[in-house]
């Protein structure tokens, strides 16, 4: 069956971990994949959810299948998330992960859309994989500024205009991946009256709610959106935010036009979900969902999610005074205004490719670094070398 197959290339992201990890040098750095680390280097579990597992434990009495939705009471405290109330005109189910939600809506949109989705030029690398499997047509808008550093305003408003009735557009909720470049809300006002006005619908990857602004504020677009009326869906991660990384907990809402709409998109959600995985995986939900319905283990959880914020603004602002004092050729300003775990350093494919081989430092080829892999006990060195690549 293989002899003759080509074997597929590498994950542009989890291919870099397997290299990090071969690789026998001591002094290595893995700034490529996207997870938090403490100022030890470590990826923690956070104390609230360990107080929450223990009470799973403690008062679970099966390991029957979860339903294809997942529990309601998950869909209800998501929704509360991510709104700031439930919805009526919106459905929500669990699913494994982020990536998972984004392939359940990608599946929906392929058979009920016009089979395009647009997406922004960065964007995660595994987008463009995740929506051609489905079967969508993958076109790209305008987003990143490379001269500025910042949103290419005039591309990509005027790419929005052009977008037909019945394509759908993938928007970061916050925390844009891999650019750190947000829009303000005054964007997020003119986004949602373009949709309005032109009929196509949006898929929300909402992947880092709580390490941009806050949690309240950076769902600010997804408010807007739904305070428009038109029709979206949004796509939720908890590896983050929650650190369930490898418990694969997300969930995907779609937000109709009626409260009837809503359960039909619903049924085809949940038979959509059958077909992908059938059940979702119990544990992170569970998690979630104790620590969301219990005072004292949220306001544990809140008060751990912005210590991880802070540490990541206190990363930038260290990593950005760090390479300016090293007198690289850059204004490195611009990375304190980035926001969530990852900044595009302006490091081109040569600078990457020589941090990696003669310096064991890993970043990803497009010179996104992620802030949150930054610590005390590294920083020096990073801006040492990262500073002598730039200066080649």
């Amino acid at each position: 069956m293989w002899k003759n197959v080509t074997p597929a290339p590498e994950d542009a992201i989890l291919g870099l971990t397997e290299a990090f990890k071969k690789d026998l040098r001591f002094a290595k750095i893995n700034l490529g994949v996207g997870v938090y680390k403490d100022e030890e280097g470590h990826t923690p579990i956070l104390d609230s959810v360990r107080a929450a597992e223990k009470q799973i434990f403690e008062k679970e009495t099966t390991k029957n299948y979860m339903p294809i939705a997942g529990e309601k009471i998950y869909g209800d405290e998501v929704q509360k998330m991510i709104f700031g109330s439930l919805c009526d005109r919106s459905a929500t189910i669990h699913t494994p992960g982020g990536t998972g939600a984004l392939r359940v809506a990608a599946d929906l949109l392929a058979k009920f859309s016009s089979k395009t989705i647009w997406i922004s030029n960065p964007t995660w690398a595994n987008h463009n994989n995740i929506f051609e499997a489905a079967g969508l047509t993958v076109k790209t808008y305008p987003y990143y500024n490379a001269v500025t550093k910042d949103l290419d305003a005039d591309g990509f408003f005027a790419a929005l205009e052009k977008i037909p009735a019945g394509d759908c557009v993938l928007l970061h909720a916050c925390c844009h991946n891999p650019s750190g470049v947000d829009l303000s809300a005054g964007q997020w006002k003119r986004v949602a009256k373009i949709a309005q006005k032109n009929g196509w619908s949006a898929l929300v990857d909402f992947a880092y709610q709580g390490l941009g602004d806050g949690l309240e504020a950076d769902r600010a677009g997804v408010e807007t959106l739904l305070a428009s009326g038109i029709e979206f869906f949004v796509a939720s991660s908890f590896s983050k935010n929650f650190g369930l990384y490898r418990d694969r907990t997300g969930a995907l809402t779609a937000v109709a036009a009626t409260p009837a709409d809503a359960t039909t998109a619903m049924s085809h959600m949940m038979a959509t979900a059958r077909v992908l995985y059938s059940n979702p995986p119990a544990h992170g939900g569970m998690i979630v969902t104790t620590i969301l319905k219990d005072k004292e283990l949220c306001k544990l959880w809140r008060n751990e999610l912005d210590a991880m914020r802070t540490r990541i603004a206190q990363a930038r602002a260290a990593l950005a005074s760090g390479l300016t004092e090293r007198g690289v050729p850059m204004d490195c300003s611009f990375m304190t205004k980035q926001k969530g775990m990852f900044s595009f350093s302006g490091l081109n494919k040569d600078q990457v490719k020589f941090l990696r081989e003669e310096r064991a430092v890993y970043i990803v080829g497009s010179g996104r670094i992620n802030v949150a892999g930054l610590t005390p006990g590294n920083m020096g060195f990073v801006c040492d070398v990262v500073a002598e690549a730039m200066k080649r």
